[in-house]
């Protein structure tokens, strides 16, 4: 039996939404994992300190007493951004990031940034802090092919980004694309990749009808762009970090509705670790899930260690959300109904 020993990771994009649906799947990624930076786009966004540390403590009030992860906060860009909040909010611990989501680009992006260039006074105040900044990377041009919206988010609103502000930490969130793939490297920024964007293309969403299981935005892209993922992310270099990006949609809405994204938390690390397998690189997988993330946020990596060990993992087909006795719930989960070949032995702290 084939066993894997790592420093234990962590998950640099994640979203935990609220209340209940916050309490059944917390654990997912609190038992795994050191640290999580925590998405704002809750209904009522994350826009103040206050708003952040009230969250915050609902997180902190969801762990199990003996839990050691530490949720990382971020506070969310709109057109409207105090500099002088969001400044002191990062230097008093209370911000650890600051994300960018264009208008309407996502779940909960309504107030979202209209123009982001009414941001480049931000971006300078971050770029002389060193406060990180972290983009949903898409254009919501209705003229531009879904499909297309990273490449064209890249070239119009990136570029002169990074081309204005050098010296500003930058981090792509969860890319779809080799042309994204092609410039975090050239630029030196930072990269998210998820566990979906490793395994499924496009076709995943119309495979035996429309299939809103698959559905995520970004949306998966054409297969040539799912191998470049994975090359990037099996690679080892530095630029590429775990960002799992996990949604959850209680299955009435996501069935139903049809909301963006997928919830992959429970597996997370063994579908991740499933693709290093496949692509020969399983020496590559503490750098990508354990130090590279740590090294570009200048941060200490988790003194715990995670091992596991290659053995039959049947996933559940659904999560039951509970309240108290009851169930109120189902989310469907990432891999549902299927069976991988790792799974967590030992975590330790």
């Amino acid at each position: 039996m084939k066993t894997l020993t790592i420093i234990k990771p962590d998950d640099w994009h994640l979203h935990l939404r609220e209340g209940l649906v916050l309490k059944n799947i917390i654990h997912f990624t609190s038992e795994l994992f050191g640290r999580a930076i925590v998405m704002p786009n809750t209904k009522n966004p994350i826009t103040s300190i206050d708003s952040a540390i009230s969250y915050k403590k609902s997180i902190v009030e969801a762990l199990s007493e003996s839990s050691k992860f530490e949720p990382l906060m971020t506070m969310y860009l709109t057109d409207d951004t105090d500099k002088r909040e969001l400044i002191t909010g990062f230097k008093n611990n209370v911000f650890f990031a600051a994300k960018l989501y264009p208008a309407n680009a996502t779940t909960n992006s309504s107030h979202g940034v209209k123009k982001i260039e009414n941001l480049y006074k931000i971006f300078e105040s971050m770029e002389d802090s060193g406060m990180p900044l972290l983009i949903h990377g898409e254009v919501t041009d209705p003229e531009v092919d879904i499909f297309d919206r990273e490449e064209v988010f890249i070239d119009r609103e990136l570029s002169p980004i990074v081309e204005r502000f050098p010296k500003l930490k930058l981090v792509l969130e969860h890319i779809t694309t080799s042309y994204a793939v092609d410039f975090v490297q050239e630029n030196n920024i930072g990269a998210t990749i998820t566990p979906h964007h490793l395994h499924i293309n496009r076709n995943a969403m119309f495979f035996g009808g429309l299939n809103s299981d698959f559905y995520c935005l970004p949306v998966a892209k054409r297969e040539k762009n799912r191998l470049a993922l994975r090359s990037a992310a099996t690679s080892g270099k530095e630029f590429f970090f775990l960002g799992s990006d996990s949604a959850p949609h209680l299955r009435k809405w996501k069935a139903f509705c049809g909301c963006a994204g997928i919830f992959n938390s429970p597996v997370a690390i063994e579908s991740y670790l499933t693709v290093f397998e496949e692509e020969n690189a399983l020496d590559n997988f503490e750098k990508f899930a354990s130090l590279n993330g740590p090294n570009f946020y200048n941060v200490p990596p988790n003194k715990g260690k995670l091992k596991l060990v290659s053995k039959p993992n049947k996933v559940a087909e659904f999560i039951d959300v509970v309240e108290g006795e009851n169930i109120v719930g189902q989310i469907k989960p990432f891999h549902a109904g299927e069976t991988l070949k790792w799974q967590v032995e030992n975590i330790s702290n």
